[in-house]
Parts: structure tokens; sequence; C-alpha cells
């Protein structure tokens, strides 16, 4: 029995087939086409995830500062429209002092000319993520505003309302206005320096030198460098030029930012 062309004879005289050339490889592509499909749909549910993370990170957690500043701003209206706690008088020609006040707790207002008429921002006690998810935060055990040694302030530079996010825009001279109960203490910028994370000497009362006594009133505001990265941080420095009572009203150095 003759087997039909494109057929193979079996035993009995049965035939099947044959499989045409390349059959088995023309089969294929179809399988790569669905795998680059599918590979293609995780690419896109990765990116639309990236995108809400950074969506979170830049716009919603700015959401929840802003209701935090809100509650801070209440908690030292409380606590400056309050009879002051009674203490031993400072010094004659020294800076009021100001009272330790709880972690979490509203301490002071900082501000800036240089970095706009209206920026303000709460500072609450504390480095913790949570005190710095409401906004710049003291850190505890440095000096308080206008005090002898180091004020240390942190704050974040993108997310958090990114309350530090021009702060490499000082220069030397620029006014950093520090408002507590009583009094405005105003600082001035003297310098910047970028470091390793690592590096707590900024912190001490006297700037990387550790055990030194401090003599001057300082200002120290730390934050992340670069934007968006946490591989170094960027340091400004200032010290306390002035302190002038509220009670004669807005000092010079907030009219025009280098009084």
């Amino acid at each position: 029995m003759t087997a039909e062309p494109g057929t193979t004879p079996r035993p009995g005289g049965a035939s099947a087939t044959s499989p045409e050339p390349g059959a088995s490889l023309r089969a294929r592509p179809g399988h790569v086409a669905v795998a680059i499909g599918v590979l293609g749909e995780l690419m896109m549910t990765a990116g639309v995830i990236v995108l809400l993370f950074v969506g979170y990170e830049l716009w919603i957690t700015g959401i929840f500062t802003a209701q935090a500043q809100h509650r801070l701003e209440q908690q030292l209206a409380q606590q400056w429209s309050a009879p002051a706690p009674a203490g031993p008088p400072h010094p004659a020609g020294s800076p009021p002092s100001v009272d330790v006040v709880p972690l979490g707790s509203a301490l002071a207002v900082i501000r800036a000319p240089r970095l706009g008429r209206h920026w303000h921002w709460v500072v609450d006690e504390g480095v913790a993520p949570d005190d710095l998810a409401k906004g710049p935060g003291h850190y505890p055990k440095t000096a308080l505003p206008g005090g002898v040694g180091n004020f240390v302030l942190s704050g974040h530079r993108t997310t958090h309302g990114a309350p530090f996010y021009g702060v490499d825009s000082f220069k030397a001279g620029d006014a950093i206005v520090v408002e507590t109960r009583d009094t405005w203490f105003v600082y001035r910028v003297t310098g910047e320096s970028i470091v390793d994370p690592s590096d707590i000497g900024v912190t001490f009362p006297v700037p990387e030198h550790a055990g030194q006594q401090p003599t001057q009133r300082l200002i120290t505001l730390t934050t992340c460098n670069p934007r968006y990265s946490a591989s170094q941080r960027l340091i400004v420095h200032g010290v306390l030029a002035t302190s002038e009572p509220k009670s004669q009203g807005i000092p010079p150095a907030l009219q025009t930012g280098k009084a």
C-alpha cells in the first residue's frame, strides 16, 4: 500500500500525517508572546505601585504633616496664653530661658525670610520618625532656643511637607528667627557643610568638639543630602545675633530678612 504524500506508514497499513518541517518551531512564538504580555502587565502593575508610593511619599504625607502642624499650632496657642510658669529670673543682659517640653510636644516656631515670607514651621520636641512626620524636630538634650550651646533641629527635605527643602539656599548672614512664648531669637547663618550620616559631632554643644565647654549660642539645621537621598547630611550653621522681646513687635529681621 502506497502512503499518501506527507504521511508515514503505520503497522497494519495505517498512516499518520507527519508534522510539517518547522511546525514545532512555529508554535513557540505564541508562548513567547504570552510570556511577554504577562511580563508587560507585571511591569505596568509594578510601575503603578511605584507611582502610588511616590505620590504617597511626596503628597499624602504632606497632608498628614499639615494636619499635625495645625494641632501643634493649637497646642502652642494654649501654652502661650496660659500664665508663664514661675521660675528664677534670668541674669540681666542674657536671653530669657525656654522651658523643656515633653517629647512630641510643640516647642517653638521657626521662620526664615530666605525661604519665603510665609515659611514658618512649629518645631516639636524629638527627632524620632513620628516626630519628624509632624515637621522640624528638636534634638533632645541639645540647647533650647537662645541657650548657650547648640540648638539642633532636623527636618525632612522631600517628604512630610519638606520643611527643609530649600535650606541649601541660605547665604551667610541670613536670618533664622525662632519664636518662643516671650522672645524672638534671631540667629544668623555662618555657613554650611556636608557630612556623613554617622557624624553626630555636628550636634555637640561645640560642634565636632566632644566634651568642650560651649560659650556661644548656636543653631544647627540638619537634613538629608542630596534631595531624594539619605547618603549624606546637609548642615546649616548659625549663631545667635539678637534676642528681642515679643512685646516690642515683629523684629526687623522678619521685615527685611537682613536687618
